[in-house]
């Protein structure tokens, strides 16, 4: 595996590959990987011929007080994961190089930006969706890959790609899980050891979210009131929201309809650490 730093080396090196009839696959990360990350990479790996995985920590979706200076570095770890999981390149583009001095350009999504993670994080989607036009700008892939723990990420990616007629085949990877439920995320290294055990509580409601709407349930604030109840047994944990949305629109869904899908996501603290997780249902 190569790694490249500069922009216009990594321009040169994805149109080389283009030239040869080679396919690329492109998986964006902020680095500290973990199995959720490796899993993408691998999926990626099976829809393209060549893959590229980026690192990059990106300072403008960090709001005030967040966590942009401490988030998890490890580079080194990162290049033999990266490469033990089939990434032909790893892009780590500089801070400067990605935000030169004076620069003014942004992208944003409406509308669905505004709502959950977006409400909580107003300037959160506006650095997502800049850096990641930037990166799909610089590489050019046939594919990108996401993954669902994101969920709000993905549909406002999915809505940019086909608002600017971008060329790129959006593919999502499942959720990565730990033994207990936990979903894999760098922040989880955070987590005091208390936290990390009172922390299974957000698979566990997302388990009593299903099967509440498998076996009939279809208001919206029932299904969310038993959340918050089974959340707020914990100690530490202090939600910061709890919804059933429409996973298209992101919209708040009052009465879940039949033959419908719908993306049932929190955010929730746990002392310092704010983790988010989701789940996908299909009502049949």
């Amino acid at each position: 595996m190569k790694i490249v730093a500069a922009i216009r080396e990594m321009q040169d090196i994805a149109r080389g590959q283009r030239l040869k009839g080679d396919t690329i696959g492109f998986v964006p990360t902020m680095g500290f990987l973990h199995e959720g990350h490796l899993s993408l990479i691998r999926l990626a790996k099976s829809r393209a011929d060549k893959i590229i995985t980026s690192i990059f920590v990106n300072p403008t979706q960090f709001g005030p007080g967040e966590d942009f200076s401490r988030y998890p570095r490890n580079l080194k770890g990162d290049t033999q994961l990266a490469d033990s999981a089939g990434s032909d390149y790893l892009f780590v583009p500089e801070g400067a190089d990605i935000y030169p001095e004076g620069y003014g350009t942004f992208v944003q999504v409406e509308e669905m930006t505004a709502v959950l993670e977006g409400k909580s994080r107003p300037t959160h989607f506006r650095g997502v969706t800049t850096v990641v036009a930037k990166l799909l700008n610089i590489i050019q892939p046939d594919v990108a890959v996401f993954g669902q723990k994101d969920a709000q990420q993905v549909v406002v990616i999915k809505k940019m790609v086909r608002d600017l007629n971008m060329g790129v085949e959006i593919v999502v990877g499942p959720i990565v899980r730990e033994p207990d439920g936990l979903a894999m995320s760098s922040r989880n290294v955070y987590l005091s050891p208390t936290e990390r055990t009172e922390s299974r509580v957000l698979y566990q409601s997302l388990l009593q979210a299903r099967d509440l709407v498998l076996k009939g349930e279809r208001r919206g604030s029932v299904v969310i009131d038993a959340m918050k109840k089974t959340i707020s047994t914990v100690p530490s944990a202090a939600i910061d929201y709890i919804s059933v949305s429409d996973p298209e629109t992101l919209r708040d869904i009052s009465t879940i309809k039949e033959g419908s899908s719908v993306l049932v996501s929190l955010a929730v603290r746990f002392g310092t650490t704010r983790l988010i997780d989701n789940i996908l249902l299909t009502i049949s």
